[in-house]
């Protein structure tokens, strides 16, 4: 008997050995969707009565919706520069708005590429990391010749497909042009970038421009009509940009592909208005992040935890099965997505340098065109650190708008809320700016050197410290 069961057991084992192997869970197309100058929370899936986005709402309903995604920078080229590389932008480099992304750092796509397997490309928008132009409208010819003569444009190298001169219309069409070129037998990586909700605001969803008179205005704005409008006009390209990505939505699904497809949409840096882009207060730094990914992630699902823009490349990165480079400093998320233990962040860090064309300093420069500055922030309280506070004031790429204008206008005039002068129209400002998030999301209240702050302003000073020496930072730290 002991005998014909030992050999039942061997002949079973035999069969289990012939059988073959199971195979191993495909890597994930990944589809990185991202919009320009878009700040949270301006879609009504974060709850915004303001703005209609009923098919990013639907999309968010499907995954994961994060409502403290922070980037790197309030800048689109650093900011871009930290989504691909996982490190800050000081540490790669790209702190001048004129860099072009250094060859020697490796960045997502190409480790896709080299390391995954991936087929990667880019399209849409500029993907903005390889440098000024040495032609057109906002040429830079010494720069640009420079890079040139140096072969510094490395960031068509790092990629299997570039679209050439497609513009920033017909988002399906993009996609399917990709997908034509992408080899059935590997995984993808596309990077697709809108120009909505970028500065100037002239496209419109399906119901055009909402009522100003009907908005609610963030507090770190004043009741102005010009500010009502511009926020109009800007809410009105958001929702022209929800269709544009549903288009983007349909080919992958006509396609066979949205089930097998990591589908991330996320905003480069804020809004370009007062304390958004260009400034280191939440509307510059602080996104839309949306995570939808079929069979991994559970559908309708939130998150508070705060993530960086460094945390992006890591995080796809793992997802695809490739391990980050040691020299990464994000920190994946990816166990968030699978609904594994995940210990979030303590502190978010962002950077402030020159913005827009190099070429001389004017006596007067303004803050929205060069700026160092630096940040950390926790859950509660955030911490800015000014290094070159004498600039004025001044939003990017808005000034002339009606709303700045009438800030200004009525600064002028002493009609201005005492809280927005010293916001706006201060100078010097402090070198150190501290805020009670909970107490005073508009980050109006600066409690830097208050004794009963001591405790998190010292906190975030070490945290701050701590992330600068870590990146080789060329400014002086806030703490020796």
């Amino acid at each position: 008997m002991k005998l014909r069961v030992s050999l039942a057991r061997f002949i079973g084992a035999l069969a289990v050995a012939a059988l073959p192997l199971a195979a191993a869970p495909a890597k994930p197309n990944i589809l990185f969707l991202l919009s320009d100058d878009h700040s949270y929370p301006y879609l009504s899936c974060y709850g915004n009565p303001d703005v209609r986005t009923p098919n990013l709402d639907r999309f968010a309903a499907e995954g994961m919706r994060f409502d403290r995604m922070f980037v790197s920078c309030p800048q689109c080229v650093p900011s871009r520069a930290a989504l691909m590389t996982g490190r800050s932008p000081v540490a790669v480099r790209m702190v001048r708005f004129t860099s072009p992304l250094p060859s020697d750092i490796p960045a997502l796509p190409d480790l896709l590429r080299d390391k995954g397997g991936y087929f990667t490309g880019v399209a849409g928008r500029s993907y903005h990391l390889d440098g000024p132009a040495t032609a057109g409208q906002r040429a830079a010819p010494e720069l640009g010749g420079t890079m040139d003569r140096h072969n510094l444009r490395t960031f068509t190298q790092r990629v299997d497909y570039v679209e050439k001169g497609g513009g920033t219309q017909n988002f399906g069409t993009k996609l399917a042009a990709f997908l034509d070129k992408a080899p059935k037998d590997k995984p993808w990586f596309f990077w697709l970038g809108f120009s909505d909700p970028h500065h100037v605001w002239t496209t419109q969803g399906k119901r055009g421009v909402p009522d100003p008179k009907k908005l609610t205005l963030p507090p770190h704005l004043p009741d102005l009509p010009g500010v009502r409008g511009d926020l109009a006009r800007y809410l009105a390209e958001i929702e022209h940009l929800d269709d544009d990505v549903q288009t983007v939505l349909d080919t992958l699904k006509a396609r066979g592909l949205d089930q097998n497809t990591l589908v991330v949409f996320m905003g480069d840096n804020g809004m370009a208005m007062p304390h958004g882009k260009g400034a280191l207060h939440d509307p510059g730094i602080n996104v839309p992040l949306l995570v939808r990914w079929p069979g991994v992630l559970k559908t309708g699902q939130t998150t508070r935890a705060l993530i960086s823009g460094e945390d992006f490349a890591p995080t796809m990165l793992e997802a695809a099965g490739v391990k980050p480079p040691k020299e990464m400093s994000g920190m994946s998320f990816l166990k968030l997505l699978r609904g594994e233990p995940f210990t979030p962040r303590q502190f978010i860090f962002a950077e402030r340098g020159p913005h827009g064309g190099d070429g001389g300093m004017k006596p007067d420069i303004q803050a929205s065109t060069f700026d160092l500055a630096r940040c950390a922030r926790s859950d509660h309280f955030k911490l800015i650190y000014n290094c070159t506070p004498h600039g004025a004031v001044a939003p990017v790429d808005s000034q002339r708008d009606p709303g700045w204008q009438e800030m200004v206008a009525a600064n002028a005039a002493g009609k201005l809320a005492p809280p927005f002068v010293k916001a706006y129209f201060t100078a010097p400002r402090p070198t150190f700016e501290l805020y009670d998030l909970d107490a005073d999301p508009g980050e109006l209240n600066n409690l830097a050197g208050q004794t009963a702050f001591k405790e998190p302003e010292l906190a975030l000073k070490r945290a701050l410290t701590e992330k600068m020496v870590l990146d080789w930072d060329f400014l002086p730290t806030p703490l020796r």
